[in-house]
């Protein structure tokens, strides 16, 4: 059976509302899902590192209604909030910052196809969504800056996960992905590469060699454009069942 004919199989075995439990196989897709948010969604992607469920606790102990109300109001709601290597003042300068483009309804969407939009390329549109928050935000702290990443994007360095998740949940539309966000073309996204789905991915064959980075996650996406050329990332999720379940 080919590689192929695999993903494609695990592709329509995952495509299901079933697949997310918030029990059993916690996911913070789960929670924005719930809001069908473009900024809560944003929330709970970046905040998406380490285990699951832990991931999971700590969203559901958000109020994301924050976002509509003043520094103060945001900055008394979080004082006692932390999360792995973000402080309070972490967490609520990203919620503050937010609140503040949420109120000039200012589109993220928006933002990101202003990067995007000249070479049709995903790490532009992620580079100035970046630039932006930070700019707004105003805060150099280690947390925050792992929190939010780097604007400056290399094939060398990070492979940027928890943003290309962000964009998949964003971009694709299916029982999973909520499709939220118009003008980019799926055949555009690079797959949310951890150190998981690349263990994986050396182990099936779609990567030959190479490090932890964008790089590596690049080869990967263009080795699945061969299977889907419209849409290589729906496989995301099928890697990442075949590496968790030991099918693979």
């Amino acid at each position: 059976m080919s590689l192929k004919t695999v993903l494609d199989k695990e592709y329509i075995k995952r495509n299901r509302d079933g697949e997310l439990c918030e029990k059993t196989r916690p996911d913070p897709l789960i929670v924005a899902r719930e809001y069908m948010d473009e900024y809560i969604s944003l929330i709970c992607a970046l905040f998406a590192y380490g285990k699951a469920s832990l991931i999971v606790k700590f969203l559901r102990s958000l109020d994301f209604q924050l976002l509509e109300q003043d520094e103060k109001e945001i900055t008394k709601a979080l004082q006692n909030h932390y999360y792995r290597f973000q402080n309070r003042s972490d967490i609520t300068a990203f919620f503050v910052t937010l609140s503040h483009l949420k109120k000039e309804k200012i589109s993220l969407n928006e933002i990101f196809i202003d990067g995007y939009k000249k070479q049709q390329n995903v790490t532009d549109g992620i580079s100035i969504l970046i630039k932006t928050i930070k700019q707004k935000s105003n805060l150099k702290t280690q947390g925050y800056d792992f929190l939010i990443g780097n604007e400056n994007i290399s094939p060398n360095g990070s492979p940027l996960k928890r943003w290309m998740m962000y964009l998949r949940w964003m971009v694709r539309s299916d029982e999973l992905d909520m499709g939220l966000w118009d003008g980019i073309s799926k055949a555009n996204l690079i797959l949310p590469l951890d150190t998981h789905t690349f263990n994986v991915s050396k182990k099936i064959g779609l990567l030959d060699k190479g490090s932890y980075n964008l790089g590596s996650a690049i080869k990967i996406t263009n080795k699945l454009r061969e299977f889907d050329a419209d849409d290589p990332i729906k496989y995301d999720f099928a890697i990442y069942r075949l590496g968790q379940e030991k099918l693979a």
